[in-house]
Protein backbone atom coordinates (compact mmCIF):
# COMPACT_ATOMS: atom_id res chain seq x y z
CA UNK A 1 0.00 0.00 0.00
CA UNK A 2 1.19 3.40 -0.86
CA UNK A 3 2.06 5.89 1.88
CA UNK A 4 4.05 9.13 2.68
CA UNK A 5 6.65 8.85 5.70
CA UNK A 6 9.33 10.94 6.91
CA UNK A 7 13.03 8.85 5.42
CA UNK A 8 16.05 8.81 7.35
CA UNK A 9 18.14 7.91 4.67
CA UNK A 10 22.10 8.94 5.88
CA UNK A 11 22.63 9.45 9.45
CA UNK A 12 23.29 12.76 10.84
CA UNK A 13 20.76 15.93 11.82
CA UNK A 14 17.22 16.49 11.19
CA UNK A 15 17.36 18.27 7.77
CA UNK A 16 18.42 15.46 6.01
CA UNK A 17 15.29 13.56 6.51
CA UNK A 18 12.98 12.94 3.17
CA UNK A 19 9.61 13.09 3.02
CA UNK A 20 8.87 10.37 1.20
CA UNK A 21 6.17 7.92 -0.85
CA UNK A 22 7.08 4.15 0.69
CA UNK A 23 5.17 1.14 -0.12
CA UNK A 24 4.14 -0.44 2.76
CA UNK A 25 3.61 -4.26 3.01
CA UNK A 26 0.46 -5.66 4.22
CA UNK A 27 0.52 -6.38 8.08
CA UNK A 28 2.26 -9.78 9.08
CA UNK A 29 -0.08 -12.84 10.69
CA UNK A 30 0.71 -11.21 14.23
CA UNK A 31 0.22 -7.47 13.18
CA UNK A 32 -1.94 -5.06 12.73
CA UNK A 33 -1.97 -2.04 10.39
CA UNK A 34 -2.30 1.21 11.97
CA UNK A 35 -3.94 4.07 10.21
CA UNK A 36 -1.94 7.03 11.91
CA UNK A 37 -3.72 9.87 13.41
CA UNK A 38 -1.23 11.16 15.41
CA UNK A 39 2.72 10.45 16.54
CA UNK A 40 4.28 11.48 19.63
CA UNK A 41 8.20 13.53 18.86
CA UNK A 42 10.49 12.29 21.81
CA UNK A 43 13.88 13.60 22.16
CA UNK A 44 15.20 9.09 21.25
CA UNK A 45 13.91 10.07 17.58
CA UNK A 46 16.45 12.81 17.27
CA UNK A 47 19.22 10.18 18.84
CA UNK A 48 18.44 7.50 16.69
CA UNK A 49 18.84 9.31 13.07
CA UNK A 50 21.96 10.20 14.32
CA UNK A 51 23.24 6.71 15.19
CA UNK A 52 23.51 7.95 18.96
CA UNK A 53 20.59 5.69 20.61
CA UNK A 54 20.77 2.20 22.00
CA UNK A 55 18.75 0.69 19.01
CA UNK A 56 20.04 1.38 15.55
CA UNK A 57 17.96 0.47 12.91
CA UNK A 58 19.62 -0.22 8.94
CA UNK A 59 18.98 2.50 6.42
CA UNK A 60 16.40 3.29 5.20
CA UNK A 61 14.22 3.34 8.23
CA UNK A 62 11.26 5.97 9.26
CA UNK A 63 11.65 7.42 12.92
CA UNK A 64 8.69 7.90 15.15
CA UNK A 65 8.40 6.04 18.33
CA UNK A 66 4.65 6.44 19.21
CA UNK A 67 1.65 6.92 17.57
CA UNK A 68 -1.89 6.49 17.91
CA UNK A 69 -4.83 5.67 15.72
CA UNK A 70 -7.17 3.48 14.09
CA UNK A 71 -6.46 -0.18 13.25
CA UNK A 72 -7.39 -0.55 9.23
CA UNK A 73 -6.00 -4.29 8.84
CA UNK A 74 -5.49 -7.52 10.88
CA UNK A 75 -2.94 -10.40 10.47
CA UNK A 76 -4.27 -13.59 10.34
CA UNK A 77 -3.31 -14.81 14.15
CA UNK A 78 -4.59 -12.01 15.37
CA UNK A 79 -7.96 -11.88 17.93
CA UNK A 80 -7.50 -8.78 20.05
CA UNK A 81 -7.98 -6.19 18.09
CA UNK A 82 -10.78 -5.23 14.98
CA UNK A 83 -10.97 -3.29 11.83
CA UNK A 84 -12.04 0.31 13.52
CA UNK A 85 -9.88 -0.08 17.08
CA UNK A 86 -8.62 2.78 18.24
CA UNK A 87 -5.51 2.47 20.11
CA UNK A 88 -2.06 4.16 21.11
CA UNK A 89 1.44 1.70 20.51
CA UNK A 90 4.89 2.71 21.07
CA UNK A 91 6.57 1.44 18.00
CA UNK A 92 9.98 2.29 18.42
CA UNK A 93 10.48 3.54 14.51
CA UNK A 94 7.67 4.01 11.69
CA UNK A 95 5.66 6.33 13.48
CA UNK A 96 5.98 9.25 11.40
CA UNK A 97 4.31 8.26 8.60
CA UNK A 98 0.81 7.84 7.26
CA UNK A 99 0.15 4.50 8.67
CA UNK A 100 2.33 1.47 9.86
CA UNK A 101 2.54 -1.96 10.62
CA UNK A 102 2.96 -2.91 14.60
CA UNK A 103 2.60 -6.34 16.46
CA UNK A 104 -0.89 -6.60 18.06
CA UNK A 105 0.38 -6.73 21.43
CA UNK A 106 2.13 -3.86 21.41
CA UNK A 107 -1.65 -1.95 20.98
CA UNK A 108 -3.55 -0.76 23.94
CA UNK A 109 -7.29 -0.22 23.28
CA UNK A 110 -8.17 3.24 24.25
CA UNK A 111 -11.40 4.42 25.79
CA UNK A 112 -14.20 5.83 23.29
CA UNK A 113 -13.56 9.45 22.18
CA UNK A 114 -10.05 9.56 23.88
CA UNK A 115 -8.32 12.49 21.62
CA UNK A 116 -5.62 10.94 19.25
CA UNK A 117 -2.93 13.69 20.23
CA UNK A 118 -3.13 12.93 23.78
CA UNK A 119 -3.12 9.62 23.45
CA UNK A 120 0.12 9.80 21.58
CA UNK A 121 1.65 11.72 24.13
CA UNK A 122 1.24 9.31 26.77
CA UNK A 123 3.28 5.83 26.09
CA UNK A 124 6.80 6.63 25.92
CA UNK A 125 7.41 9.80 28.42
CA UNK A 126 4.88 9.12 30.93
CA UNK A 127 6.08 5.21 31.00
CA UNK A 128 9.66 6.67 31.21
CA UNK A 129 9.17 8.71 34.36
CA UNK A 130 6.50 6.25 35.96
CA UNK A 131 9.30 3.27 35.65
CA UNK A 132 12.01 5.98 37.04
CA UNK A 133 9.86 7.29 39.84
CA UNK A 134 7.74 4.98 40.67
CA UNK A 135 9.58 1.52 39.90
CA UNK A 136 13.40 2.76 39.89
CA UNK A 137 13.33 5.54 42.65
CA UNK A 138 10.52 3.98 44.88
CA UNK A 139 9.39 7.59 45.83
CA UNK A 140 7.66 7.48 48.59
CA UNK A 141 4.35 10.27 49.93
CA UNK A 142 6.19 12.71 51.58
CA UNK A 143 9.32 12.60 50.15
CA UNK A 144 11.34 15.59 48.01
CA UNK A 145 11.73 14.71 44.22
CA UNK A 146 13.85 17.14 41.96
CA UNK A 147 12.76 17.20 38.61
CA UNK A 148 15.60 18.35 36.65
CA UNK A 149 14.81 19.81 32.90
CA UNK A 150 11.34 20.05 34.06
CA UNK A 151 9.33 21.03 31.34
CA UNK A 152 10.24 18.91 28.81
CA UNK A 153 8.01 15.78 28.32
CA UNK A 154 10.18 13.59 30.35
CA UNK A 155 9.92 16.07 33.15
CA UNK A 156 6.66 17.19 33.15
CA UNK A 157 5.43 13.74 33.04
CA UNK A 158 7.50 13.31 36.49
CA UNK A 159 6.45 16.42 37.75
CA UNK A 160 3.02 15.23 37.39
CA UNK A 161 3.95 11.40 38.78
CA UNK A 162 5.62 12.75 42.20
CA UNK A 163 2.50 14.79 42.65
CA UNK A 164 0.05 12.01 42.45
CA UNK A 165 2.58 9.71 44.74
CA UNK A 166 2.09 12.67 47.48
CA UNK A 167 5.65 13.66 47.51
CA UNK A 168 7.06 17.49 46.80
CA UNK A 169 8.17 17.92 43.67
CA UNK A 170 11.43 20.60 43.34
CA UNK A 171 10.84 21.80 39.40
CA UNK A 172 14.17 23.11 38.02
CA UNK A 173 14.17 24.59 34.19
CA UNK A 174 15.61 27.37 32.61
CA UNK A 175 12.74 30.08 32.02
CA UNK A 176 10.41 31.59 33.94
CA UNK A 177 7.72 30.86 31.63
CA UNK A 178 8.70 27.31 31.76
CA UNK A 179 8.74 27.53 35.58
CA UNK A 180 5.17 28.87 35.41
CA UNK A 181 4.05 25.50 32.97
CA UNK A 182 5.39 22.96 35.78
CA UNK A 183 4.18 25.55 38.88
CA UNK A 184 0.17 24.63 36.71
CA UNK A 185 1.32 21.22 36.90
CA UNK A 186 1.68 20.98 40.60
CA UNK A 187 5.31 21.41 41.23
CA UNK A 188 5.68 23.11 44.78
CA UNK A 189 9.04 25.04 44.62
CA UNK A 190 10.86 26.16 41.46
CA UNK A 191 14.36 26.52 40.51
CA UNK A 192 15.76 28.99 37.60
CA UNK A 193 19.13 26.67 36.61
CA UNK A 194 20.33 29.47 34.35
CA UNK A 195 20.08 32.44 36.84
CA UNK A 196 20.12 30.45 40.48
CA UNK A 197 22.95 28.72 41.92
CA UNK A 198 21.42 25.07 42.30
CA UNK A 199 23.14 23.69 45.23
CA UNK A 200 22.05 27.19 47.16
CA UNK A 201 18.74 26.91 46.04
CA UNK A 202 18.29 23.07 46.98
CA UNK A 203 19.86 23.59 50.60
CA UNK A 204 17.00 26.66 51.31
CA UNK A 205 13.99 24.47 50.01
CA UNK A 206 14.84 21.27 51.87
CA UNK A 207 16.20 22.91 55.17
CA UNK A 208 19.56 21.27 54.21
CA UNK A 209 18.97 18.24 53.83
CA UNK A 210 18.69 17.65 50.14
CA UNK A 211 16.17 16.06 47.84
CA UNK A 212 15.29 12.40 48.39
CA UNK A 213 15.40 11.93 44.71
CA UNK A 214 17.11 13.53 41.34
CA UNK A 215 15.23 12.86 38.03
CA UNK A 216 17.57 14.01 35.44
CA UNK A 217 16.89 14.12 31.64
CA UNK A 218 19.22 16.73 31.36
CA UNK A 219 22.97 15.73 32.03
CA UNK A 220 25.63 18.20 31.48
CA UNK A 221 27.14 20.82 33.98
CA UNK A 222 23.77 20.97 36.56
CA UNK A 223 24.69 16.51 36.88
CA UNK A 224 27.65 16.54 39.73
CA UNK A 225 25.67 20.03 41.84
CA UNK A 226 22.62 18.15 41.92
CA UNK A 227 24.00 14.88 43.17
CA UNK A 228 26.41 16.65 45.94
CA UNK A 229 22.79 18.33 47.15
CA UNK A 230 21.23 15.04 47.56
CA UNK A 231 20.30 13.61 50.68
CA UNK A 232 21.53 10.68 52.51
CA UNK A 233 20.27 7.67 51.18
CA UNK A 234 18.95 9.92 47.88
CA UNK A 235 18.83 8.06 44.58
CA UNK A 236 20.14 9.68 41.43
CA UNK A 237 17.94 8.62 37.97
CA UNK A 238 19.73 8.46 35.25
CA UNK A 239 17.13 9.39 32.22
CA UNK A 240 18.85 10.60 29.48
CA UNK A 241 21.20 13.37 28.18
CA UNK A 242 19.01 16.10 26.69
CA UNK A 243 22.26 18.54 26.52
CA UNK A 244 24.25 16.45 24.35
CA UNK A 245 27.18 16.00 27.50
CA UNK A 246 27.41 12.52 29.25
CA UNK A 247 28.66 14.22 33.11
CA UNK A 248 31.46 12.37 34.77
CA UNK A 249 30.60 11.95 38.33
CA UNK A 250 33.34 11.43 41.08
CA UNK A 251 32.69 7.77 42.95
CA UNK A 252 33.11 9.05 46.74
CA UNK A 253 30.02 11.38 45.77
CA UNK A 254 27.57 8.44 46.04
CA UNK A 255 29.79 7.01 48.74
CA UNK A 256 29.29 10.00 50.92
CA UNK A 257 25.94 10.29 50.95
CA UNK A 258 25.10 6.39 51.04
CA UNK A 259 23.22 7.21 47.73
CA UNK A 260 22.26 5.34 44.76
CA UNK A 261 23.11 6.20 40.97
CA UNK A 262 20.31 4.77 39.52
CA UNK A 263 19.79 3.80 35.31
CA UNK A 264 16.76 4.36 33.76
CA UNK A 265 16.00 2.90 30.29
CA UNK A 266 12.22 2.14 29.97
CA UNK A 267 12.38 0.31 26.70
CA UNK A 268 14.19 -2.29 27.68
CA UNK A 269 12.12 -2.56 31.22
CA UNK A 270 8.92 -3.04 28.92
CA UNK A 271 10.11 -5.89 27.02
CA UNK A 272 12.00 -7.48 29.77
CA UNK A 273 9.17 -6.92 32.69
CA UNK A 274 5.68 -6.38 30.56
CA UNK A 275 3.65 -7.04 33.59
CA UNK A 276 5.22 -4.49 35.60
CA UNK A 277 4.99 -2.21 32.80
CA UNK A 278 1.48 -2.85 32.12
CA UNK A 279 0.60 -1.97 36.13
CA UNK A 280 2.34 0.99 35.02
CA UNK A 281 -0.25 2.51 33.06
CA UNK A 282 -2.99 0.73 34.46
CA UNK A 283 -2.19 3.29 37.21
CA UNK A 284 -1.43 5.95 35.04
CA UNK A 285 -4.81 5.70 33.26
CA UNK A 286 -6.45 5.82 36.60
CA UNK A 287 -4.76 9.17 37.46
CA UNK A 288 -5.27 10.62 34.62
CA UNK A 289 -9.25 9.81 35.23
CA UNK A 290 -9.07 11.23 38.62
CA UNK A 291 -6.97 14.43 36.65
CA UNK A 292 -4.10 13.96 38.78
CA UNK A 293 -2.13 13.76 35.13
CA UNK A 294 -3.10 15.35 31.79
CA UNK A 295 0.39 15.61 29.13
CA UNK A 296 0.65 18.92 27.83
CA UNK A 297 0.54 18.93 24.00
CA UNK A 298 2.43 22.45 23.24
CA UNK A 299 2.33 22.65 19.65
CA UNK A 300 1.32 19.96 16.77
CA UNK A 301 3.20 19.74 13.46
CA UNK A 302 2.19 18.35 10.47
CA UNK A 303 4.58 15.50 8.39
CA UNK A 304 6.18 17.91 6.26
CA UNK A 305 6.98 19.61 9.16
CA UNK A 306 9.17 16.54 11.11
CA UNK A 307 12.19 17.95 10.48
CA UNK A 308 11.65 21.08 12.10
CA UNK A 309 9.87 19.26 15.05
CA UNK A 310 12.99 17.28 15.53
CA UNK A 311 15.44 20.64 15.39
CA UNK A 312 13.07 21.94 17.97
CA UNK A 313 13.57 19.05 20.33
CA UNK A 314 17.32 19.41 19.54
CA UNK A 315 17.22 22.74 20.78
CA UNK A 316 15.37 22.16 23.86
CA UNK A 317 12.03 24.60 22.58
CA UNK A 318 9.76 22.18 23.00
CA UNK A 319 7.72 22.38 26.41
CA UNK A 320 5.73 19.83 27.51
CA UNK A 321 4.74 17.45 24.19
CA UNK A 322 4.42 18.13 20.41
CA UNK A 323 2.88 15.90 18.00
CA UNK A 324 2.92 15.54 14.27
CA UNK A 325 -0.37 14.72 12.73
CA UNK A 326 -0.27 13.52 9.59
Amino acid sequence: MPIKAIQCVAWGGPELLQLSDVELPDPGPRQVRLRIKAAGVNFPDVLIIQKKYQMQPPLPFTPGAEVAGIVEAVGAEVETLKVGTAVAAVCGIGGFAQACNIDATQCLPLPPGTPMDLAASFGLAYGTSWHAVRDRAALQPGETLLVLGAAGGVGLAAVEIGKAIGARVIAAASDAAKLAICKAHGADALINYEQDDLRAALKALTDGKGPDVIFDPVGGKFAEPAFRSIAWRGRYLVIGFATGDVPSLPLNLPLLKGASLVGVFWGEFAKREPAGNARGMLEMVRWMGEGKIQPLISKRYPLSDVPQALIDMAARRVVGKVVIVP
